[in-house]
């Protein structure tokens, strides 16, 4: 059987300027990054921001991770993929991936199988620098911080107070908590200072719901760096700095445009995690996306209690978009691991804990409608499955009155999708969507913290911590009291906790810490043990991947 990587080595990609074409773009309208991926030009972008033209939003999301796998991003990319089988006019826009997860445990973005967007050991690792770029601009902005401290302290900045970090995109736990400016008055002033991953930094959310240029530099000016002695907020803007660090960015903002295996356009652009950040792809992307395709698919990271929800909340807030319909990415396997049935006898048949964990899937399921979009389970097969269990699982969706179709993208590409496709066609184009948030901006920001905690994540109330209490009632007296909620909490479990498996209520959902994301426009909520820097696990994925003289690259899924 061909791995991932083989699969799309073996694949003949067509030139990007012709896969444009196909949906209306000239060469003019594009930047290239050799034969296979461009970023679309300024003036491109400006054109398409603001045409009359808005395709339809499928927002794709999935069951609680387990590591059995779910494939969201199979199902997606075979779904556009099925999509234009069917003679329908799709676009994909997807995140794009970091090196954290390819080197760590949880591999790439670019879908498996023969649903995949290529090049994907392109994508995987370097792709056309846009993170890199972040991370840069995010350090920048950390070394003018504590230059400007080091400098006589023009701006009475208390060293303690400084909330920014800085990042690399890589799984470090190292740098989760370090000491900088030792060794003496001329290496800078000694202060605590804590590393992130970039995908988890601010300035990654800024680039996501970053318009414009213009755009982009009044959320850089509006980033909250720290507090004076005096405890009085301290923003970026008084640095004076920043159109350097915007300069940085000025191709960052721009989507990527690559395909599938079968020739889809695809916008891979931004990548925020979904567990300590917002998860979705960039407005761009999906704006470039709504203005040349009828159907634009796209997926909010990990399950529903996060991407999804951050998705409605923020992207679709700020963005003023919204989902006319949202898959659900389910397997049986998975499922059973809900049910207790441990990872190495997944292979088994078990009806009683795929009932069980069924309940998992019932949640999220109900966690869409409070947003009034309807929703489609797509039961992404395995060959382990049995008819029995699927069967199963089918009749207990529908019992539950959602629709639900077995998808095969993974092993037959776009073919395999086309069951998914068609119902989700029919429900674009003959469903109304009755799309609402979750809680109103004008609602505080204790109340709209305990709302997630209640009404998502089905716990029976909040325990904050005093400073958690402190901060949220000085950033309401900031002004920032209208602000989204961002959680940062494990993909797991849809509690707090990652040992909590299936579907976990009536417990006390504790948030120890709360952060200002002034610039990207919302509060960071941090609960349990999460954290913005991850490690490595024992034997990470880095130990299978080589390549050869010739530059072939191997192990990369």
């Amino acid at each position: 059987m061909l791995t991932d990587i083989e699969i799309a080595q073996k694949n003949k990609m067509d030139k990007i300027t012709d896969v444009a074409k196909k949906i209306g773009l000239a060469s003019d309208d594009l930047e290239l990054y050799g034969d296979y991926k461009a970023k679309i030009s300024f003036s491109k972008l400006k054109e398409l921001q603001n045409s009359s033209k808005s395709g339809k939003v499928v927002l794709v999301t999935a069951i609680t991770p387990t590591p059995a796998g779910e494939g969201k991003s199979t199902v997606s990319i075979g779904l556009a993929d099925g999509l234009n089988r069917i003679g329908k006019n799709a676009i994909i826009a997807l995140r794009e991936p970091s090196l954290g997860p390819c080197f760590g445990v949880k591999g790439g973005a670019c879908g498996g199988g023969y649903a995949q967007i290529v090049p994907m050991e392109d994508i995987n690792l370097h792709f056309t620098g846009d993170i890199h770029a972040i991370s840069i601009a995010t350090n920048l902005i950390a070394s003018l911080i504590d230059n400007s401290i080091h400098q006589g302290n023009p701006l009475n900045i208390d060293p303690r107070t400084v909330s920014w970090k800085r990042c690399v995109d890589l799984n470090d736990r190292a740098l989760r908590n370090t000491i900088i400016g030792l060794g003496g008055s001329v290496e800078g002033v000694p202060r605590e200072q804590q590393f992130s991953i970039a995908v988890a930094s601010e300035i990654m959310a800024i680039i996501c719901l970053s318009k414009t240029i213009t755009d982009l530099k009044e959320r850089i000016n509006n980033i909250v760096i720290g507090y004076t002695y005096d405890k009085q907020m301290v923003k970026f803007a008084e640095l004076n700095c920043t159109g350097a660090v915007a300069a940085l960015l000025k191709d960052a903002i721009r989507p990527n445009l690559v395909q599938t295996l079968e020739k889809t356009p695809a916008f891979v652009h931004g990548g925020p995690f979904a567990n300590i950040a917002h998860g979705c792809n960039s407005v761009n992307a999906t704006f470039c996306a709504k203005s040349l395709a009828d159907f634009v698919i796209t997926e909010a990271g990990f399950a529903a209690d996060l991407g999804a929800e951050k998705f409605m909340d923020i992207k679709c807030r700020y963005a003023g978009i919204e989902p006319s319909c949202v898959v659900i990415v389910a397997t049986i396997r998975a499922l059973k691991m809900h049910g207790g049935v441990k990872k190495t006898d997944l292979a088994n048949p078990n009806i009683d804990a795929l009932k069980q964990g069924f309940e998992n899937l019932k949640v999220h399921i109900q966690n869409i409608k409070n947003f009034g979009v309807p929703v489609v389970v797509a039961v992404n097969k395995f060959i382990t499955d049995t008819d029995e269990e699927t069967s199963l699982l089918v009749d207990m969706c529908k019992e539950l009155g959602s629709k639900v179709c077995i998808t095969e993208g993974w092993e037959k590409g776009g073919q395999g999708a086309e069951e998914l496709a068609k119902e989700v066609a029919n429900i674009v184009e003959n469903e109304k969507s009755n799309f609402q948030f979750l809680y109103p901006l004008e609602m505080p920001l204790k109340e709209k913290i305990e709302t997630l905690a209640t009404k998502i994540y089905r716990a029976s109330h909040v325990e904050f911590s005093s400073t958690a209490l402190k901060k949220l009632d000085s950033f309401t007296k900031a002004g920032y009291g209208n602000l989204p909620i961002c959680m940062a909490k494990t993909q797991n479990s849809i509690s707090h906790d990652k040992n909590l498996i299936g579907s976990p209520s009536g417990y006390a959902f504790p948030v120890r810490d709360v952060q200002l994301y002034a610039g990207a426009g919302f509060v960071v909520a941090l609960s349990g043990d999460i954290m913005t820097m991850p490690g490595l696990p024992k034997v990470p994925a880095a130990c299978n991947i080589d390549v050869d003289e010739n530059g072939v690259i191997s192990g990369l899924f």
